[in-house]
């Protein structure tokens, strides 16, 4: 379960960007062909919160990101709703991938002092 180091990642990374400050909420966005599966994240997330100081309370907001698409021949740029990977408009094979494979950590809210 790949879930958990890149919980580990997370969390480190939310403490670094906190700068000791308690952390409320922590959104993350995560593509639709990451390789991450979202409920894994999410239960791994919450167990393993408890073991970081400024983290332990916080929301764990995910984001799914769909995946966004443009097509090489006819120009079409949207959202490519089945993982089947021809143009939706033209039925052209090359396609170029926007965005919908990464995992982001989006923004941390922090407690005001």
């Amino acid at each position: 379960m790949h879930e958990l180091s890149i919980t580990e990642s997370l969390l480190e990374l939310c403490e670094e960007y906190a700068q000791g400050k308690i952390v409320e909420e922590i959104h993350v966005k995560i593509g639709r062909l990451s390789g991450v599966e979202v409920s894994l994240l999410e239960r791994s997330f919450e167990t393993f919160k408890e073991n970081s100081l400024l983290c332990k309370n916080a929301k764990f907001i995910t984001h799914l990101q769909e995946i966004i698409v443009e097509c090489e021949k006819c120009y079409f740029k949207g959202i490519l709703e089945n993982n089947i990977f021809w143009c939706p408009k033209c039925e052209d094979k090359n396609l170029k991938i926007i965005d919908g494979e990464e995992l982001y950590l989006m923004q941390l809210v922090l407690k005001e002092e």
